[in-house]
């Protein structure tokens, strides 16, 4: 555990910027309390004690990032048009699973947010002992489509990046 004055002085910069940008307010009271705020919330990251990530690769965290907000403007535009009933009347929503061999918890965790911030898919579970992850499509006509996209467009640079 850090026991520094401040265990995450970025973090603890990060929150207060935010804080003070979410009131919209340079009062003495707002820099006080959002300090106050982003302190505590610095020492209970410190209580958690997370291990450090040590991402490698950067040539695939810049193709990665790329991908992705490629994907969720390409997703944003297709959930658009299913919103407003243009293109295709045969579509269906759908849960289905997809086996994962990344098993890095930090990994895992980018994996999800890139699934659940691209419009049109949602991460429901991953169980860990059979390493499988629940994934809702709103879009779904073929499973081997969506698996071969998070396995080949995603996971494989993941594994590249935190394994």
């Amino acid at each position: 555990m850090r026991r520094a004055l401040f265990p995450f002085p970025r973090l603890f910069l990060a929150l207060w910027a935010l804080w003070l940008l979410l009131n919209q307010s340079l009062s003495t009271g707002q820099l006080l309390l959002g300090a106050v705020v982003a302190y505590g919330a610095a020492w209970a990251m410190a209580a958690l004690d997370p291990p450090a990530a040590r991402p490698k690769a950067p040539r695939a965290v810049l193709l990665l990032l790329g991908r992705v907000l490629v994907d969720v403007v390409r997703s944003n535009i297709a959930v658009g048009r299913i919103i407003l009933g243009r293109g295709r009347r045969d579509r269906a929503t759908g849960l289905m699973t997809v086996h994962l061999d990344l098993t890095d918890r930090y990994g895992l965790a980018v994996l999800s947010i890139i699934l659940t911030a691209t419009p049109g898919t949602l991460w429901l579970n991953h169980d860990p002992a059979r390493n499988e992850l629940l994934l809702h499509v709103l879009d779904f006509v073929d499973e081997g489509e969506w698996t071969d996209i998070i396995k080949n467009r995603y996971e494989r640079l993941l594994i590249e990046i935190f394994q």
